[in-house]
Parts: C-alpha cells; structure tokens; sequence
C-alpha cells in the first residue's frame, strides 16, 4: 500500500471515493442517496485549493481511501476520512491517519482534531484505539426546515436533538 499527495490532477481519481463518503455519512441520518462523482471532483478541488492538505492510499492503482486535512493556525483537523468497504480493516485508515499525526507533530503538536459524525460507531471506536478519548467540542445548529429529528443524546446536563 502506497501513501500518495493527491493534487488536482487526482481530484478525478479521488472523485468516487468523496461520493461515496458523502453517501456513508447520509446513510447515518436514515437519508438514501446515490454518489455525485461531479460534486465529489469539485469538493475535493476546494480543499486542494485552500491549502488542505490530501493523501490517498494506493495498491496495484486502486485508490483504497483517503484523508483530507485542515491546518487551522496551530491545529490540524482531519475533515474527511474514507476507505472503500473492501479494503476497511486491512491498515489503510491507520495508514491514513498517521500522515495526519505526521503532519501534526511536524507543525509541534501532540494531537489531531477531528470530526466524527455521532453516529458512525466505526471511526469512533477507531479513535478510540488511536488513543482519541477527549471530547473537544460540539457542533449546535437549529433545525432545518422540515427536518425531522429521530433522537436524543445527552451530553453532560445538556440533551441534543438529533
């Protein structure tokens, strides 16, 4: 498995894997959707033209995943992290993950950022084996107009739409 910067002469590559990211994280809210390759090529062509920086793992010219990364002054963030169902549990996501701790210790630091949608127990648990046990913040918007809500979590004294 090989570790490649992607620049946007990949973006077409890395494309499928971005859909295919977006349907995950629909699927965790109850949503069915089909991959957008379009929409896929444009957001990683944002991200490469913002500075962030965007990896892929490679074996026998297949992309297995990839990890998209967000310096914010001293912080780094990793924004999206994917890898294709046939190749989840084979080393790519810690593969992945340890070019963004690379990255990280570059710019002095000790730790990533993350975003996890609550939900996907899979890259929770992930991080959690990575050493990632401290809640760092939470993300609180109204409602969408006509969103339905299905549960409730509970952080703290505070309970959460969700």
């Amino acid at each position: 498995m090989e570790l490649i910067r992607v620049d946007r002469n990949g973006a077409v590559r890395v494309a499928p894997l971005v859909a295919d990211f977006r349907v995950t994280l629909k699927a965790f809210k109850g949503i069915q959707s089909q991959p957008d390759i379009a929409s896929g090529q444009e957001e990683i062509i944002e991200f490469l033209d913002s500075g962030f920086p965007v990896y892929a793992a490679e074996e026998d010219g297949i992309l297995a995943g990839y990890i998209v990364c967000r310096v914010d002054g001293y912080c780094l963030w990793v924004e999206q992290i994917f890898v294709r169902e046939e190749y989840r549990r084979k080393g790519v996501a810690s593969l992945l993950f340890r070019k963004a701790e690379e990255i990280a210790a570059s710019m002095g630091e000790e730790t990533v950022y993350n975003y996890v949608h609550p939900n996907n127990e899979t890259m929770i648990r992930f991080l959690r084996s990575k050493g990632y046990t401290v809640l760092n913040l939470i993300e609180i918007r109204k409602p969408y107009k006509d969103e339905k809500t299905t549960t409730t979590i509970q952080v703290d004294h505070n309970s959460f739409d969700y």
